[in-house]
């Protein structure tokens, strides 16, 4: 009877990591339709009326910072470093307040708000944090270990959010745990797998950006590696100590009144997202998938502001208290850098400086090299562009620390273990 039970035990424990892999995956596609359906309907209003904007995004983003505070709690920025603490924390209670079913929820609701208002934010952090929050939820019913089920729930998010599942195991080693837990890896993978397969079984094995065949050829090309590193690394770190230091380590009167005027502090942010709009003719708003890829497959027309337009409407979003992810953005903002960069070199290497712009800045901002690389070679199936792309990652993460020491996920995350 001993025996029957811990083998009981053991395939509940892995069954409840796989229905979990399956919940993510079919909550993360309807998470990725209702997205973009939100951000298509703010795009057609102010397609319409272009000044419509400067009411609704102020408005909006006070409105879901306020409902944040008052009704989800713990819901607001990327989700990451929520993720990340709760893996940190003792007790079910501490840990039921960062990725419980509520919160979950709540991070889903007000994400699209977000969007809908025209936040430059992006679904795939949330879709962390909610995946954490389902895998918590389901191993409630179960005695399976908490930090795992998180730790598997962050990663299958990843990997059903982009339909890249090297990518989630790389996210789960290198940015969520940084410790591997051997133990639980096998139950991880599971999760992903399920997690994956339920997005290709639904959407179809497709690539995030579409495929591409650009590479780099010898010689002067290569000069974009360096360049696109240190420039990558200069503007994603740059970002990341923008959403470090605020307000959390402004000084004394600034930081206080931005918490205590918290919704008026969010409608400002939104009134400069809606200039950086109006300037950028709407092409700032929302994840920024089309920019992206319009300029890694030479699509369409690619301002030379679109990259710092973009990068100011991120950090706007970010710092405003809105929930939303950095991951689309910071690759939409690294495409734009690339497509800037790419001027200054032969027309056919274009493709290939946006995907190393790509990777260098979404390296310098959350300082996970090598998620950064797979990721991206993940979404456009570009295998020629390994070697520059790890050779871009290395660079930009060297050049990031300069200015911010540690990676903007961790540092996040030590806010929510360090509350009263």
């Amino acid at each position: 009877m001993r025996i029957l039970r811990a083998v009981s035990r053991r395939w509940q424990r892995r069954l409840i990591f796989l229905a979990g892999g399956l919940v993510v995956g079919l909550v993360a596609i309807g998470l990725a339709i209702a997205s973009d359906y939100a951000q298509g309907l703010f795009h057609r209003l102010v397609a319409h009326f272009p000044f419509a904007a400067f009411g609704v995004t102020p408005l909006g983003f006070a409105a879901a910072v306020y409902l944040t505070q008052r009704y989800f709690p713990n819901t607001q920025g990327s989700g990451i470093p929520q993720a990340i603490a709760a893996r940190e924390l003792e007790t079910p209670a501490a840990r039921e307040e960062l990725v419980g079913l509520r919160t979950g929820i709540g991070k889903i609701v007000m994400t699209l708000l977000g969007l809908l208002v025209g936040a430059s934010i992006g679904r795939e952090g949330p879709t962390v944090q909610v995946g954490a929050s389902i895998m918590f939820a389901i191993g409630r019913l179960s005695p399976a270990r908490q930090p795992g089920l998180i730790l598997a729930g962050a990663a299958a998010g990843v990997a059903a959010a982009f339909n890249t599942p090297i990518a989630g195991i790389v996210f789960a080693i290198e940015e969520m745990s940084r410790s591997f837990e051997m133990r639980t890896s096998g139950l991880v993978f599971g999760a992903i797998i399920l997690a994956g397969f339920t997005s290709f079984a639904l959407v179809g094995n497709y690539t995030y950006f579409s495929s591409t065949a650009d590479t780099l050829s010898y010689g002067v090309d290569w000069l974009a590696v360096p360049i696109c590193g240190i420039a990558g690394g200069l503007a994603g770190g740059l970002f990341s100590r923008v959403l470090i230091v605020t307000p959390a380590y402004l000084p004394k009167i600034a930081g206080s009144r931005i918490k205590n005027h918290a919704v008026v502090f969010a409608a400002l942010c939104g009134l400069g997202v809606a200039f950086c709009g109006f300037l950028s003719n709407g092409a700032v708003y929302g994840t920024g998938y089309l920019e992206a890829r319009n300029a890694l497959h030479g699509t369409g027309a690619i301002s030379v502001f679109y990259a710092p337009l973009k990068f100011a409407a991120t950090a706007l979003s970010s710092v405003s208290g809105l929930p939303g992810g950095i991951f689309s953005p910071s690759l939409s903002v690294g495409a734009g850098l690339g497509a800037d960069i790419a001027w200054f070199f032969p027309k056919g290497a274009m493709g290939a400086v946006v995907l190393l712009g790509m990777v260098s800045y979404f390296t310098g901002v959350v300082q996970a090299p090598i998620t950064a690389f797979v990721i991206v070679e993940e979404m456009t199936g570009n295998h020629a562009m390994l070697v520059p792309l790890m050779a871009a990652a290395w660079v930009a993460n060297a050049t990031s620390r300069l200015i911010c020491p540690e990676g903007v996920y961790h540092a996040l995350s030590k806010r929510y273990l360090t509350r009263d």
